[in-house]
């Protein structure tokens, strides 16, 4: 099956997309974890890091899945693969 040129840039706004948003979850569990020992101050009762372990990270998988869900309807709608509504 040969593949349209608005398939092609589908899919690769949906890979540019994903990977962008992987590379920030990435950041967000891996790289904050570990330099969050070094983050030495009470934030609400709790120290700082515990709060961004806990807490942080769990608002930005949340904006995460946000993000990709609004982004991909619009460009589902942009190249007619849009489910009815």
């Amino acid at each position: 099956m040969q593949l349209t040129e608005s398939q092609k840039g589908y899919w690769a706004k949906n890979l540019r997309i994903t990977s962008i948003l992987l590379a920030i979850w990435f950041v967000v569990t891996f790289v904050m974890a570990y330099f969050a020992r070094d983050l030495n101050f009470v934030f609400f009762g709790w120290p700082f890091s515990f709060y961004m372990a806990a807490q942080g990270s769990l608002i930005i998988y949340v904006l995460i899945i946000w993000f990709y869900a609004r982004t991909m309807n619009r460009l589902d709608r942009e190249h007619g693969v849009a489910e009815e509504e």
